[in-house]
């Protein structure tokens, strides 16, 4: 279990994270989302000791992760796949890892073929790929058998087989009781594998629920098509529904079921041949979460999304 208390880290006059309280909870994958800036990586990199917090606290099963006596065996993290000297092996690696820690040689071994880089362990690591360098983070990791960890950014660099393969790693990991807590930009990626998502926007939490809970506060969309649009934009309208058209005789509907809007267009008289029920995604929930909190925003995109009536 991850347990952070009014964690606030500043930088001069910038606050990077500002008073932030979650818990992460053991048995389930919880996603950290934010935009670029939002105080993610130096969230994590307070829960892991690298950053002293100029405020609050911040637990790891039950203490802080400096007062562990064997933290690798408690908390296996992922930031930076590049920070492995690039003269050494795989292997070498996580055999150093492995004896600083009391971990056995086999272990070594067992996380290799888990990860996938047994056949590539003994090359140099400055000729890895990026893929290939995630999967010796994620070995690295793993390597003390963790009851809690730590990913940021797990699936990047990884091929759709890779990212699949995180995916059913981190929900094996939950199943098994451990604590689960990993970043991505990947929203789609998320919405497959995250149970609970944590939302970051400028150092503040702006959402702390199960994922079906966010999606939930999403608007419901239909895509109806119709050889009398124009008797149908007529009777939204009148209903104070709203709508933009999409192209001649194809109307996105905002906000009402799609029996409502059936009914719409039998009173008017409109003939409907297509009435598809679009579910908010993953992605549009962020970005209303996020709109007010986006550190950098192309200029092209300032006017886009707004529909009409």
């Amino acid at each position: 279990m991850i347990e952070a208390f009014g964690l606030t880290k500043t930088y001069g006059k910038r606050t990077a994270v500002d008073g932030v309280t979650f818990t992460v909870q053991p048995g389930q994958v919880t996603g950290f989302l934010g935009p670029n800036g939002a105080g993610k990586t130096t969230t994590m990199r307070m829960i892991l000791g690298l950053d002293r917090p100029t405020a609050g606290r911040v637990l790891v099963n039950g203490r802080p992760y400096a007062g562990h006596a064997a933290p690798l065996q408690e908390v296996g993290a992922l930031l930076d796949a590049k920070s492995v000297h690039p003269a050494r092996s795989a292997f070498k690696h996580l055999s150093v890892l492995a004896a600083t820690h009391g971990i056995p040689r086999s272990r070594v071994e067992e996380v290799m073929a888990m990860t996938g880089i047994t056949e590539t362990a003994r090359k140099r690591v400055k000729g890895f790929s990026l893929g290939m360098g995630q999967r010796l983070g994620i070995a690295a990791a793993l390597l003390g058998d963790p009851r809690t960890v730590i990913f940021d950014e797990p699936v990047n660099g990884l091929d759709p087989e890779g990212v699949q393969w995180v995916r059913n790693l981190a929900r094996g990991l939950a199943a098994e009781g451990r604590t689960v807590f990993l970043s991505s930009h990947l929203m789609s990626e998320m919405a497959q594998t995250a149970d609970h998502l944590i939302v970051i926007g400028r150092g503040r939490i702006v959402a702390d629920a199960p994922v079906a809970a966010i999606l939930a506060q999403g608007q419901d969309k239909a895509l109806v098509r119709s050889d009398q649009s124009a008797q149908l934009q007529a009777g939204l309208a009148a209903a104070g529904i709203l709508f933009r058209e999409l192209e001649a005789g194809l109307l996105e509907v905002s906000g009402a079921e799609p029996r409502r809007i059936a009914w719409i267009a039998r009173e008017c008289g409109a003939l409907v041949h297509e009435l598809t029920p679009v579910r908010p995604t993953l992605e549009e929930a962020f970005m209303e979460l996020t709109r007010d909190d986006v550190e950098y925003r192309s200029a092209e995109l300032a006017g886009a999304g707004e529909g009409t009536r």
